[in-house]
């Protein structure tokens, strides 16, 4: 599996040396956020070190991609997760079986987050290194708010993908090996720092 991964990796890397680069950013982007095992940030970084005065395009194309991918997420949970309610239709067995990091431990773990966390649990997602698409699709499956689910994935997506674009923008091939050792790590603590804000804030009023 890890040798497998590591091919698709390469060979979404190679993009970023063809003219049609954006158009693959745009397409991993939406892919991910619904099936794809890769995140896109890597082909994001190749990128922007070829043309960092279009940085913030490819944040904005990487987003956007993300966001439609989502919503394609949501719709294979509403639409095809279920052969009747608290039942898994084979379309969902197919996934468990053959998306890597999708099970359905990691799914009924999802809803027990939904049912404390709500919009936030989606932010947090879109932002950090949790597996996207198993958010997109738990969205739909348990009937999420669209409206919130779509406001959450716009900060969250755009919240990562422009921190990334600005970083290389701004300093270059120098912070590439940083973003690529510990950005996760970052991304993770600006989240818990944010919705622990917000829950401090909740309990002093």
């Amino acid at each position: 599996m890890l040798k497998k991964l590591k091919t698709i990796y390469e060979w979404m890397l190679h993009w970023a040396d063809t003219p049609y680069g954006p158009i693959a950013l745009f397409a991993l982007s939406f892919a991910e956020a619904s099936f794809f095992p890769i995140p896109p940030d890597a082909l994001l970084i190749a990128l922007v070190l070829g043309a960092q005065k279009k940085a913030f395009r490819f944040a904005l194309n990487c987003t956007v991609g993300s966001i439609f991918g989502a919503l394609l997420g949501y719709a294979i949970g509403y639409y095809l997760w279920w052969s009747e309610p608290g039942t898994f239709s084979n379309f969902a067995m197919f996934f468990f079986d053959s998306i890597p990091g999708f099970t359905q431990e990691i799914f009924n773990n999802v809803k027990i987050l939904y049912e404390e966390w709500d919009f936030w649990i989606v932010f947090t997602a879109g932002f950090t290194p949790i597996p996207y698409k198993v958010f997109t699709i738990s969205s739909g499956a348990f009937d999420i708010n669209i409206f919130m689910f779509v406001i959450a994935s716009i900060i969250g997506r755009a919240g990562r993908f422009f921190l990334v674009a600005a970083l290389i923008w701004k300093y270059g091939e120098q912070i590439k090996g940083f973003i690529d050792k510990y950005f996760n790590w970052v991304a993770i603590g600006f989240t818990v720092l944010l919705i622990g804000g917000f829950v401090l804030i909740k309990y002093l009023l």
